[in-house]
C-alpha cells in the first residue's frame, strides 16, 4: 500500500512539472533580442503588455551627463521604444560600428535586464546586457577559431596582506606542453572592479588569444590581480561571501596594494615558467589600475621595463600619506634614469580624468621623461579601454 501510495505521489509530481514546463515552453512568446540587422543596425525587444512607458538604455546611444561619487561623468543615453498590438516593445538603433556594447531596459521608472538575453555583465553591482557587432575591431572580443590560451583562478599568500588572495591568470596556448619562459604583464582593473573586471569586461583573454594567433603579439602571461586590498576575492568568490559589491571600499588607493605588490611577483615567479627580469615584465590598468601601475612602477623603478595607463586615475589624493606616496618626483626621476623601453598613455577626450591626466604629461614633459600617447573620442568606458589593451599588447617585449 505504501509502495503504490509512493509511486502516485510521484506521478502526480511529475505531471504537474511536465504540464509546468509544457506552459512555460509553449505558452509564452518567443522574443527575439537583440537582433542584429544587416545594415548593423540592433532591435531590441521586451514583452511588457502592462507597462505604460520602456526606455532602453546603452553605450550605442548619444551620452548625457549626470553627478557620480567621481563627480560629473559621461552615462549612456536613454531612447523610448515602441509598443506593438501584442505587448511588444521594441526599438532599432542607427547601423553600428564594430564593437562591444551594454543595454539595459527602464520599464516603468525600473531598470532591468534583457529578458531575451542571457549574456550579461556585472559591472561593481549593476548588471547589463550585450552584444557584439562584428566585421571590425570588436572581432578581437569574439572567440575565433585559433589555438586558446587556459584562464587559472589561483590563490596566492600574501604577507603584507595576511592572507590568502585570489587572481586571475592567462597562459598563452602551448603553455602546458611547453617548457618555454614566457614575459608577464600584469593588468589591474579599476575602482569597484575586482580579478574577474578584465576578464569578464575587458575580454583580456580573447583579445590575446586573436592577437597572438595574428602574430601581433608576443605569447605572454597575464596576472589579473585583485586590486582592493581588504578583499581575499571578488565578492562572492572569497571569505566575505555574497556581499555586495561597492565602488570604493575601505582601503581603497591608500598605498597598501603598491606596498604588497612584491608578494604577487615572487608568486608568479616562483609557480610559472617566467623571465624573471624587467626586460621581461610589464604592468598597465584602467583608473584606479592605472593609478597603481603610476605607482608601483616608480615605487619599484627598476622592475618594469613597460608601463600603461588607460584613464589612469591621476588625481591628487589628500589621504594619499603613506610612503608609497613620497617623494613622488624623486622616484619617478629614478625610474626614468634606471630605463624603460614604453611608458604609454592612453585617455578620452570627454574623461572626466582628461584635465589630470594633460598635467601629468605637462609633468613628464618637463622632467624630460618619454612617453607614448593615445587620445580616443569618448569618456571613462570600456570601450576606450579594450581599444587601449588593443593597441598596447603589440608593443610589448620587442
Amino acid at each position: 500500500m505504501k509502495k503504490r501510495f509512493f509511486l502516485l505521489v510521484v506521478l502526480l509530481l511529475v505531471s504537474g512539472v511536465s504540464l509546468f514546463a509544457q506552459q512555460a515552453l509553449f505558452g509564452g512568446q518567443e522574443i527575439v533580442s537583440p537582433e542584429i540587422n544587416s545594415d548593423n543596425s540592433v532591435t531590441l525587444r521586451v514583452l511588457a503588455p502592462n507597462a505604460k512607458t520602456v526606455l532602453v538604455t546603452g553605450d550605442f546611444l548619444p551620452t548625457e551627463k549626470v553627478q557620480s561619487p567621481m563627480g560629473e561623468m559621461e552615462a549612456p543615453g536613454k531612447a523610448e521604444m515602441k509598443k506593438d498590438e501584442k505587448g511588444v516593445w521594441s526599438f532599432t538603433s542607427e547601423p553600428l560600428e564594430s564593437e562591444l556594447y551594454n543595454y539595459s531596459f527602464v520599464i516603468d521608472g525600473f531598470t532591468t535586464t534583457d529578458p531575451g538575453n542571457p549574456y550579461v555583465i556585472r559591472d561593481i553591482a549593476s548588471l547589463s546586457n550585450y552584444f557584439v557587432v562584428g566585421g571590425g575591431k570588436a572581432d578581437l572580443y569574439m572567440v575565433q577559431d585559433v589555438p586558446h590560451g587556459s584562464v587559472t583562478r589561483c590563490w596566492y599568500d600574501s604577507p603584507a596582506l595576511n592572507m590568502d588572495r585570489c587572481a586571475v591568470i592567462y597562459t598563452p596556448p602551448g603553455y602546458e606542453n611547453s617548457s618555454e619562459e614566457y614575459p608577464v604583464l600584469y593588468l589591474l582593473h579599476g575602482a569597484g572592479g575586482d580579478e574577474e573586471a578584465w576578464f569578464s569586461q575587458g575580454k583580456a583573454t580573447r583579445i590575446l588569444d586573436n592577437l597572438i594567433a595574428q602574430g601581433k603579439v608576443k605569447p605572454m602571461i597575464v596576472v589579473m590581480p585583485n586590486g582592493n586590498v581588504i578583499q581575499d576575492a571578488a565578492p562572492g568568490e572569497g571569505r566575505d561571501g555574497f556581499v555586495k559589491p561597492a565602488f570604493m571600499i575601505p582601503n581603497t588607493m591608500d598605498g597598501n596594494f603598491e606596498a604588497s605588490f612584491m608578494d604577487i611577483l615572487k608568486f608568479v615567479e616562483s609557480n610559472y615558467r617566467v623571465k624573471a627580469d624587467k626586460a621581461n615584465r610589464a604592468i598597465a590598468g584602467l583608473s584606479m589600475g592605472g593609478f597603481h601601475s603610476h605607482h608601483i612602477s616608480r615605487y619599484y623603478p627598476n622592475t618594469f621595463d613597460y608601463v600603461g595607463l588607460f584613464s589612469a586615475a591621476l588625481l591628487p589624493r589628500e589621504d594619499a600619506t603613506g610612503k608609497v606616496y613620497s617623494n613622488i618626483d624623486e622616484t619617478l626621476k629614478t625610474q626614468m634614469d634606471n630605463g624603460y623601453k614604453l611608458y604609454w598613455i592612453g585617455i578620452g577626450k570627454t574623461d572626466f580624468l582628461y584635465d589630470a591626466n594633460k598635467e601629468y604629461r605637462a609633468k613628464l614633459d618637463g622632467m624630460g621623461m618619454k612617453y607614448s600617447y593615445m587620445e580616443t573620442d569618448g569618456g571613462h568606458i570600456w570601450r576606450n579601454w579594450r581599444i587601449y589593451l588593443s593597441e598596447y599588447l603589440p608593443l610589448l617585449f620587442r
